[in-house]
């Protein structure tokens, strides 16, 4: 996501009017994005319920939107600075609107899973296309700020979206998580066209990688496809086929992307071993933290007997604690380097995952049984998330600073994507067997210990791969790009950052 860089007179201050405008409108998009990625877990058994959906329809209602959204965020802000980014932003959030529609209205499963696809290409402009608003209009003395501010707000929206998404299923029912987008983005869009000044990259050249965008889409759905048919033991040819047009598409899309001037991936960021290492890490903890979050509300609601609301209220302390502990943790990184802290933290989510094996229909209580879990979880996630970003920033030059991140982004989303379709199978929770109590409690037992054991592997390769001491930049290396979201809430996917505008002092 480049922009221009304009100089200290040009572009909006953040104490003024118009910069409140644009941060409200900025946030209130990305949040909508944001929610919607949380709240849905939360109305899964109750979707379930009303359509009469086997496990593999309401994987595929989370995955729906995760393929999209991972596919095509890369290319969301490079669509911004060519043609506008309060365009694309206001495009997102009106095509957001209407997949929220169809998703609201839905009849079927079939149609909810289709509408939720649409969703993440809205999400897909929305996301990165809020943090391009913010970085284009404000000043550039304002920009760190600005940035801290949005990261912030959208961490808010995240800690808020679990109790929101329970009130609204536990209320008017399940379908208003999604018909609530439609006046946010009425209000987004009227702020917008009012209030945020049209902004793009006079700079911007090459055609975009559409190849390499639909390549990836379908390498994922392939794969995806493949393993959730898995568990309905389906015949050879309907299992092996997808799998293998989607490791075909996988190969094509690495080839493509070695070969195009302007790729959507630009395959020399992972020259660096220390990029590619935490990448690799990023995969492991959010392929975790996926399938966490897939099944604790099932696990809750189905096998511990909570409503939608208690079920959402439940993981809150998780999410207060990455917003407190975020930037501590990430200031602490920059003084001690990011191993101890990479190292330990993950060991400390797989031991909040463990203590979760007590959640179970004979449980003692909330404060007995979850919270426990959930506290030592959202340390140990807090722990993390800053430091990771941090590491990936400082693996590659400033100038692939935000490439960088927006790699980091999405294969988070692949992560949980994969979690989401594996996980299932891994455990032995197939068909309609999600709506008993007793095969959801003993496959969820399961699936902590996977999680947790993925969290220990990712702490491991962090001890092995992750050079000892603070990333201070020497005298004969690039600059370094350094964290501008201090503040967030990583449970989702790691925070975009801002392409190269501040460097390693």
């Amino acid at each position: 996501m480049a922009t221009a860089d304009l100089p200290p007179s040009h572009g909006v201050r953040l104490a003024s009017a118009s910069g409140r405008w644009v941060l409200a409108c900025s946030v209130l998009g990305s949040g909508m994005a944001l929610l919607d990625g949380t709240v849905v877990n939360i109305a899964l058994p109750r979707i379930g319920e009303d359509f009469g959906a086997t496990l593999a329809s309401l994987q595929w209602t989370v995955n729906g939107y995760l393929l999209t959204l991972a596919g095509l965020i890369l290319l969301g802000g490079g669509l911004g600075d060519r043609y506008g980014r309060r365009r694309v932003f206001v495009v997102g959030a009106i095509w957001f609107a209407l997949a929220s529609s169809l998703c609201g209205i839905a009849q079927d499963s079939a149609m909810l899973i289709v509408a939720r696809a649409l969703q993440g290409v809205g999400g897909a402009l929305l996301t990165p296309g809020s943090l391009a608003l913010v970085q284009s209009t404000f000043r550039r003395e304002d920009r760190a700020k600005a940035v801290g501010a949005w990261s912030g707000l959208g961490g808010v929206a995240g800690a808020v979206g679990p109790f929101i998404g329970g009130y609204l299923v536990d209320g008017p029912g399940w379908r208003w998580i999604f018909l609530i987008n439609v006046p946010i983005a009425a209000v987004v869009v009227a702020i917008a066209q009012w209030h945020v000044p049209e902004s793009r990259d006079r700079d911007a050249a090459g055609s975009f990688d559409m190849a390499g965008a639909a390549l990836a889409a379908l390498c994922l759905a392939g794969i995806t496809y493949a393993l959730i048919s898995a568990s309905g033991h389906p015949s050879l040819v309907l299992l092996i086929g997808p799998a293998a047009l989607g490791l075909a598409c996988g190969v094509a899309f690495v080839r493509v992307e070695q070969r195009r001037e302007h790729p959507m991936l630009p395959l020399s960021v992972f020259s660096s071993k220390l990029f590619t290492s935490m990448n690799l890490v990023t995969l492991l903890l959010y392929a975790a933290i996926g399938g966490v979050f897939f099944l604790l509300p099932v696990q809750l609601q189905i096998a511990a007997g909570y409503s939608p609301l208690r079920a959402g209220v439940a993981t809150l302390p998780l999410t207060v604690l990455l917003l407190l502990l975020s930037a501590p943790a990430g200031g602490l990184a920059q003084r001690i380097g990011p191993r101890p802290l990479l190292t330990v933290g993950p060991l400390i989510t797989a031991a909040g995952l463990l203590l979760l094996t007590r959640v179970s229909p004979s449980s003692s209580g909330y404060f007995a049984d979850v919270l426990p879990g959930v506290v030592v979880q959202g340390i140990g996630l807090s722990i993390i998330v800053a430091p990771l970003t941090a590491t990936v920033l400082a693996s590659v030059d400033v100038n692939h600073s935000g490439v960088a991140s927006g790699v980091n982004n999405a294969a988070a989303r692949v992560a949980q994507l994969l979690a989401v379709a594996a996980l299932p199978l891994a455990i032995g929770l197939s068909s309609q067997a999600y709506r008993s109590p007793h095969a959801v409690n003993s496959a969820f037992g399961k699936a902590m210990y996977i999680c947790a054991g993925l969290c220990v592997i990712a702490a491991v390769l962090a001890a092995l791969l992750i050079p000892s001491g603070a990333l201070r930049e020497e005298d004969d290396q690039p600059p370094r790009a350094l964290p501008e979201c201090r503040t967030n809430c990583g449970f989702s996917s790691p925070p975009l950052e801002p392409g190269a505008t501040r460097a390693r002092t």
